[in-house]
């Protein structure tokens, strides 16, 4: 079979809380994306719903999103990897179009996780491990990452200023992009003072601004055969490589000291697809839920050797003048993360980057771009690569 293209990318702004209901909110990624694509709903001939149950209340979301979206009597597909959906979702999209079943695939990722909590959040969110050995004894997302921060600080000598470093970076970008739930740019003194509310302990040695929030939103990505993509865009952006694996649930069946190894086998799957290593990757999009979470991606990924991912942000190699511009739209750490609709988020943006359309972030002239996301603890991982 062909190529896969993407033709169209969407999303909503990211909020801490949406007014109207799930489908008007999946409505507003979708609208952005086939607008951007020049296609109507008629022209799908399939939809792949993707979120996290348990964080909103609507169930089955994939039939009533798919109906307020146009997409019926087309297939439609729900997806759940927690924190990684909407990127399994790409995959399988890739895989239906290059299998020849479909055409024309609309990825649509969506979380309204206002309709709960905070605590109740995060007691789903510990409910993504084994409930039977992990979760009873109340560990919780940042619990989980602050075990990799400290195995992190342990090892290589990594201080919680170089943690700082990454949402220093975030905030500069993050406020340039007006989809973004936290558009104020920081200093170090807010996020190292003792006095400042960022510096407020959540699971040691993670702090406030160490953390991401949770957000309301909504993704989708426009997948289509060669085709199709050559007859309806001028530009499309290619599918060279996507890669995915998984790891062990309970944390008692890892290697800290290694970052996440779904990760790097994710990566490894998706550079040898594309026929590229590390050292070709123009633009990054990571998984950056806490400020360790980057640093360790910097790892897995290959842009630095293990323990050297200090380095990068300390020099600014990951700025957008840098040898390897990383979450220069602020990231999640700015963005916000409503779970289903954050790996279309960051497809979006590298997509854009391809095309040359990133605005006041646009990286010079950049060739292949690379999407890296998380589900959970690094239970799941996926790694796409883009290139024109």
């Amino acid at each position: 079979m062909g190529k896969v293209g993407i033709i169209g990318v969407g999303q909503s702004a990211f909020v801490r809380t949406y007014p109207g209901s799930l489908k008007e909110l999946a409505f507003e990624g979708f609208k952005e994306a086939v607008q951007d694509a020049g296609i109507t709903s008629q022209e799908i001939d399939a939809s792949v719903v993707c979120s996290a149950p348990e964080y909103d209340k609507q169930r089955s979301p994939a039939g009533i999103v798919a109906e307020y979206l146009g997409l019926n009597p087309q297939p439609t597909f729900y997806v759940e990897t927690l924190c990684s959906s909407s990127s399994t979702g790409l995959k399988l999209a890739y895989s239906l179009v290059k299998s020849g079943l479909h055409d024309c695939v609309a990825v649509v990722g969506v979380q309204k996780m206002s309709e709960i909590t905070s605590a109740e959040s995060q007691e789903r969110m510990g409910r993504g491990t084994d409930i039977q050995w992990e979760s009873p004894f109340g560990t919780m997302m940042p619990a989980y990452y602050a075990l990799f921060a400290q195995a992190h600080m342990n090892k290589y000598g990594t201080k919680p200023e170089d943690l700082s470093l990454i949402r220093l970076k975030s905030s500069f970008y993050g406020r340039l992009n007006e989809k973004a739930v936290f558009r104020k740019s920081l200093d170090m003194d807010q996020l190292t003072s003792p006095d400042s509310r960022l510096t407020d302990p959540v699971a040691s040695p993670l702090r406030v601004g160490d953390c991401c929030a949770n957000a309301d939103g909504s993704s989708c990505v426009i997948v289509v055969s060669e085709e199709k993509a050559k007859s309806l865009s001028r530009e499309p952006v290619w599918i060279l490589g996507v890669g995915a694996a998984s790891n062990s649930v309970n944390l008692t069946g890892r290697e800290l000291f290694s970052g996440l190894p779904a990760a790097a086998e994710a990566a490894r799957q998706a550079y040898e697809m594309a026929g590229i290593t590390a050292k070709d990757v123009d633009i990054a999009e990571v998984h950056d839920c806490f400020t360790i979470a980057e640093m360790m991606a910097y790892e897995n990924l290959g842009f630095a050797e293990p323990g050297g991912g200090k380095e990068l942000i300390q020099g600014k190699e990951t700025y957008m003048d840098g040898s390897i511009p990383v979450n220069i739209d602020g990231g999640l750490l700015s963005k916000g993360h409503p779970i289903g609709a954050t790996g279309g988020s960051q497809i979006r943006t590298i997509v854009n980057q391809l095309r040359g359309e990133a605005g006041d972030i646009q990286v010079k002239d950049p060739e292949i771009g690379l999407v890296h996301n998380i589900g959970g603890v690094g239970l799941y991982g996926n790694v796409t690569i883009l290139g024109r």
